[in-house]
């Protein structure tokens, strides 16, 4: 009797499908699970539960610092994109509603709650400066905003687009994290009549 010959590694793959790999986007969607539900999020874990290499996660992501700021992001862009969505009206009251909305979800964003109070200081470090992604996206986003409005002659802009983006932005940061920054209770409804005035307020008397 011929004895058959033993399969080669071609043969067993053809017959046993493959399992799937996983991908950059997988550790990030399993981080941002983890992340929502309150755990912490540590890279060689997740390495471990992909079953990759913790050498892969790192060079995927860059750093925990840089995934976390795009689990932050992401969060925010869906809020802000939701509030442009229900958004009315137009020029500076469209923009004024849209920050006072997106300012209200993220202060109501339990998970990010959680996330600020767990470390104040690190949570601001990566949400309000440039070693996370949320600010400048964010600026980004309202430079668009306001440049959309201005096109179709909705607004005048009182200062560079660039200069307001910056404080637009700077303005909901203070009004989001106030408890956080200086202990201080203020009412985020206020969030829009201040860019409001910012946007359409006159300084009458300057010289120079």
């Amino acid at each position: 009797m011929t004895k058959a010959a033993r399969p080669t590694r071609l043969a067993k793959a053809l017959r046993e499908p493959a399992a799937p790999k996983a991908t950059p986007l997988d550790l990030f969607q399993l981080a941002k699970r983890l992340w929502l539900s309150g755990e912490r999020i540590d890279i060689g874990a997740l390495a471990e539960r992909l079953k990759i290499g913790r050498a892969t996660a790192f060079r995927w992501v860059g750093s925990r610092d840089l995934l976390l700021g795009e689990i932050l992001w992401s969060m925010c862009e869906t809020l802000m994109t939701e509030a442009a969505a229900q958004a009315s009206g137009q020029g500076a009251q469209r923009v004024a509603a849209i920050c006072e909305h997106a300012v209200r979800a993220i202060v109501n964003f339990r998970p990010l709650r959680q996330f600020v109070r767990q470390d104040p200081e690190y949570a601001l470090r990566l949400l309000t400066s440039k070693i996370g992604p949320v600010q400048g996206r964010s600026i980004e986003r309202v430079r668009e905003l306001l440049q959309a409005e201005e096109a179709r002659g909705a607004l005048i802009l009182p200062l560079k687009v660039d200069t307001l983006a910056y404080l637009i932005v700077r303005l909901c940061e203070s009004f989001i994290y106030a408890k956080v920054i200086s202990d201080q209770q203020i009412d985020v409804g206020d969030a829009g009549l201040a860019i409001e005035l910012l946007l359409s307020g006159r300084v009458e008397g300057r010289n120079g």
